[in-house]
């Protein structure tokens, strides 16, 4: 396997660097990305990782020597570019990050019009390819310009709400050195503080908040930016107690997901989220998106509000790609990402929180007692590392289709998923680590615990 099949993955372009992405090849990818999209600009915005300034460079060099044009948006968080290439009407970006991954990774999510992403059906299979052949002609250099995004952007979030409505709760954020922090300090100020009228400052969320991990650092010194993992909330949800906050909020390395810690300091499932915006805002509004590994909750509470449940595959690329199609008002993915048809239908971590902080401030319910309609299940997610090859993780899959052959369901939408009356589970392959990813989830915490050990006699 080469270093490009390795990098080249489903929804985006991903690998160590400078062992799998470096200068020569993010060069390439530049001059390929710039003639596949074939517009005269690209948006390029990048994170806070090491290697984003020298790759950014680079890859803009062979965006320029292809003959089109860069705006350089700087350090951002991946919704920010795709804001940027609606608000401004460009047909194309490029976002240098690695997302949820250490900081040895780096990558590009790439999109095209409307920030629609290019994933691998899209156009990553023919970037590849000539990213492979490398033959590209001289053309006439490109420009480069800066432009600036973060005061549009917060501007578009706080459309969503009224900040008269919202208390000033106690809230810690933990924005794990990455590019969300440059957000917070725009989007909220302290409760104490007074402002000018007819100014952004003014119209900002008052609130208590505490800002953990801040500075823009892209070795992420506090802990890794993947808040699904719970040894890097940890910091976060001590904070939460020590310091008696009515929430907690943790995002990734870009910015595209949120994880809520609740009052009592325990991490908060994004199904649980999910299906208290459909209660509180979505009553009867139509389809709404969720994913294949979702709790049975977020498909039951979507009919029960008088919407049409839609199931989408796992992966940014196959949202949108049915949202728009489909035209959903409102879908999530149970990572943490959430997904508005009125906000372009790209990523908003920070429209959900500012819907949280809502409700939160017009019930005068806590978040635990505001999400406890919803705990009827138990949920567990596991990544399975599989030590040596790729044969046998397909061993290991084989070896569970045939102890489940019996089951009442098996659908191969999206991995294998397993449904029996009383529990279920998927596994599949992910998209961006060497992982299984086991979601399991059944009525009973002791029938969740006997079937999770039967299934991982396989993997021992």
């Amino acid at each position: 396997m080469s270093n490009l099949d390795k990098i080249f993955q489903a929804y985006d372009i991903r690998g160590i660097y400078p062992e799998e992405i470096n200068e020569e090849v993010a060069y390439k990818i530049g001059r390929a990305v710039a003639k596949f999209l074939k517009t005269k600009e690209i948006i390029i915005g990048r994170d806070s990782r090491i290697s984003s300034d020298n790759l950014f460079k680079v890859l803009s060099e062979g965006v320029r020597d292809e003959g089109v044009g860069v705006i350089d948006i700087g350090l951002t968080t991946t919704p920010m570019l795709y804001f940027s290439i609606v608000k401004w009407g460009i047909k194309g970006g490029v976002m240098i990050t690695a997302s949820h991954n250490p900081p040895q990774y780096n990558g590009f999510k790439i999109v095209r019009d409307e920030a629609m992403p290019v994933g691998e059906d899209s156009g990553l299979k023919k970037i590849k390819k000539l990213v492979e052949r490398n033959k590209f002609n001289d053309k006439n250099r490109g420009g480069l310009k800066n432009k600036g995004i973060l005061n549009e952007y917060v501007k578009n979030i706080l459309r969503f709400t009224t900040p008269e409505v919202i208390r000033p709760l106690k809230i810690i954020a933990d924005t794990a050195n990455g590019t969300a922090g440059i957000i917070i300090p725009k989007l909220f100020r302290q409760s104490f503080l007074q402002s000018p009228k007819s100014n952004l400052f003014d119209k900002r969320i008052p609130a208590n908040l505490i800002h953990i991990f801040a500075p823009l650092d892209g070795s992420f010194p506090g802990h890794n930016p993947d808040p699904t993992n719970p040894e890097n909330t940890k910091a976060l949800q001590e904070k939460v107690l020590s310091e008696g906050a009515d929430l907690g909020v943790a995002f990734d390395g870009d910015g595209d997901r949120i994880l809520f810690i609740d009052e009592k300091g325990r991490r908060i499932n994004p199904n649980f989220i999910f299906t208290l915006l459909i209660n509180n805002f979505f009553q009867n509004k139509g389809k709404i998106l969720y994913d294949v590994i979702a709790s049975r909750i977020v498909k039951e509470e979507i009919e029960k509000t008088g919407n049409i449940p839609v199931c989408s595959k796992v992966g940014h690329t196959f949202v949108k790609e049915k949202m728009k199609k489909d035209n959903i008002v409102f879908g999530a993915e149970s990572s943490g990402h959430y997904y508005l048809k009125d906000n372009y239908f790209i990523e908003s971590p920070f429209i959900v929180l500012l819907k949280v902080l809502e409700i939160l401030s017009q019930s005068h319910q806590s978040l635990s007692e505001l999400i406890r309609p919803f705990q009827k299940y138990y949920l567990e997610r596991i990544n399975l590392r599989i030590k040596n090859t790729e044969l046998q993780r397909i061993n290991i899959v084989k070896q569970i289709k045939k102890k489940y052959k019996k089951t009442v369901k098996i659908s191969r939408f999206d991995g294998l998923t397993f449904e029996f009356p009383d529990w279920w589970f998927n596994l599949r392959s992910s998209h961006t680590e060497p992982v299984l990813r086991l979601t399991i989830e059944a009525k009973t915490k002791k029938l969740l615990k006997e079937k999770k050990q039967e299934i991982l006699s396989f993997v021992s």
